[in-house]
């Protein structure tokens, strides 16, 4: 008789946003009166239109696959050269950072590539990740048998380095200990969940660390296009050594609104070999090579119409709408008296709870209360126990709503 994967029976509950849509979907089959007032402000989905330029380019793509002189088949599997040779110049030779279009491996999104990148390491890879943190780069983990037992009481898994982000720190997670014998690093700035950024000179430490203790850096920089202050870094290989140390993960999802047209790519410089001198990007293309056969060309036409100027125009325009959004929340939660961080050069708003109240319970407390539904900190790990996160991709009357109706409790 089969059995299943008993590394899938180790997970804990159901994945964090799908616990946040069924209680939605209880609370309004019990209040079929108040569903239709429910605000969301939970899940980071986007909820502005595809900008112009880029549903031209849609179309256009289209009509090509409408003749049989410009129809197109299946994709390279690791991407079209038009579009990897506009990301490596207009995403990284623009910042002075160093990235060929053949390390750029185009996908069908960046939590694809966040749960993927980790096939390419040992099975005893041990991993470091910040606390709270976007939960798929743990689970993913989970399912490769990597992260041993996992503590009901704690939160915690036994082989997980948890690099805890908290008030004191700026929720900017401190260097592991020398000893702490770690593998992979996932980090994400601007921070999903905490909108925490990270200076130059900070990330340049966490270049140096794992490149001095022969560990991986897996750098999530979906929100890096929310970044409005010239100091900060976009990429980690503005860094210098990054290149030897470091693989990064970006989205058209949150810069371009493709949460539903699906693209990312991922960047594995041919500099980053194992201990014994194997090539990761070498790695990462034969996994997608076997696994994956290229995204739509028609989307990665429409990502390619995201690099023109008009697409630049039109997507600061919609990135600048989500920003004002995060003000009038953040703003508004500061005059109510919440304590509240984010925001500024992220696009998620990270709020203290009411003391004696859990992360949970105040998410309970929003949606029967006044029908406004966010993001448990606790369901990131056990750090965010305490938190709550709001997003600011709703839309203006929703984050205006949201906030008049929190400030009435």
């Amino acid at each position: 008789m089969f059995k299943a994967n008993e590394n899938y029976l180790k997970l804990p509950g159901n994945y964090l946003f799908s616990m946040v849509a069924s209680k939605i979907d209880a609370y309004g089959k019990q209040n079929p009166d108040k569903a239709a007032r429910i605000v969301r402000l939970g899940i980071g989905d986007v909820t502005q239109p595809l900008a112009p330029s880029i549903v031209s380019a849609l179309h256009g793509a289209v009509d090509e696959m409408a003749s049989a002189g410009t129809f197109r088949g299946y994709a390279p599997d690791l991407g079209y050269d038009f579009l990897r040779e506009t990301i490596a110049r207009e995403d990284f030779a623009t910042r002075g950072a160093t990235v060929h279009p053949d390390e750029v491996f185009v996908s069908d999104g960046a939590k694809s590539d966040s749960a993927n990148i980790q096939e390419i390491f040992s099975s005893d890879a041990r991993i470091a990740v910040c606390d709270p943190v976007y939960p798929v780069y743990v689970d993913s983990n989970v399912m490769a048998g990597r992260t041993g037992t996992y503590d009901q009481k704690t939160g915690l898994w036994s082989n997980v380095v948890y690099m805890p982000c908290t008030q004191e720190n700026g929720f900017v997670a401190d260097l592991p200990a020398a000893d702490a014998n770690v593998s992979i690093i996932y980090l994400c700035f601007p921070n999903n969940p905490t909108g925490a950024v990270i200076d130059r000179a900070r990330l340049q430490a966490w270049v140096d660390y794992a490149n001095e203790h022969g560990a991986v850096i897996v750098y999530d920089a979906a929100y890096e296009a929310y970044i409005s202050d010239p100091a900060l870094p976009h990429s980690i290989y503005e860094c210098d050594g990054a290149r030897t140390c470091a693989i990064e993960i970006r989205s058209f999802s949150k810069n371009a609104g493709f949460t539903g047209t699906r693209l990312g790519y991922t960047v594995v410089p041919r500099d980053l070999k194992d201990a014994d001198g194997t090539s990761l990007r070498d790695l990462w293309a034969r996994r997608h090579g076997t696994k994956f056969n290229g995204a739509p060309y028609i989307v990665q036409r429409a990502g390619e119409a995201v690099y023109s100027e008009e697409g630049k125009r039109e997507t600061r325009e919609q990135i600048s709408f989500y920003m004002e959004n995060a003000r009038i929340i953040l703003d508004g939660l500061r005059s109510a008296g919440y304590e509240v961080s984010g925001g500024v050069n992220a696009p998620y708003i990270w709020l203290k709870v009411p003391d004696g109240m859990t992360s949970w319970g105040f998410f309970d407390h929003l949606l029967e209360s006044v029908q406004v539904v966010g993001t448990p900190g606790s369901g990131f790990g056990p750090s965010g126990e305490g938190y709550f996160r709001l997003t600011a991709f709703g839309s203006r009357e929703s984050a205006l709503e949201a906030v008049s109706r929190i400030k009435a409790l």
